[in-house]
């Protein structure tokens, strides 16, 4: 379990707040928040509360930008070694195409591509989720997911190329 910092609040009338956190490291630092919204971030001398070594203004905008900084990402560790880029495209179904008639399931497209047609676009119908089942016609659209190699291979499958 991480340690919990301890964190002061002192109200400041007709200026706003101002919180302090001593550091594990022995810094003191303050923050004052403003009542138009600024913050002014502070150093102070550990020995002496009343030294301010270093300040910086925020205006409220660099003061979001900051606290995202600051703030842990709870799922980076997920992220850190995947680096997949997925896109959407839509690929139509025309009369070159080998799958007019067919159905979904004879495509084999997720297994051949590792790509997967989430939806089908018909005139002014949408078709999300087509199962194994679902027929393609000429027109169709289909949506498709991927990386960019899948959605690609789809494609070429798709048109006949």
């Amino acid at each position: 379990m991480e340690p919990t910092a301890h964190v002061s609040k002192t109200a400041l009338p007709g200026v706003g707040t101002r919180y302090d956190l001593n550091t594990d490291a022995g810094k003191h630092l303050s923050i004052v928040v403003h009542q138009d919204g600024r913050r002014i971030l502070a150093f102070h001398d550990p020995e002496d509360d009343d030294n301010c070594m270093d300040a910086a203004s925020l205006a409220p905008h660099e003061a979001t930008a900051l606290s995202k900084l600051l703030l842990p990402d709870p799922v980076a560790h997920l992220h850190q070694h995947l680096e997949i880029d997925l896109l959407t495209e839509h690929i139509p179904v025309t009369k070159r195409s080998p799958y007019v008639g067919r159905t979904l399931g004879s495509t084999q497209v997720r297994t051949r591509t590792g790509a997967s047609i989430v939806a089908v676009l018909r005139r002014t119908d949408a078709f999300p989720s087509p199962t194994p089942d679902f027929r393609f016609a000429l027109g169709d659209t289909l949506v498709v997911v991927g990386t960019r190699e899948g959605v690609d291979a789809v494609a070429e499958l798709i048109t006949g190329g």
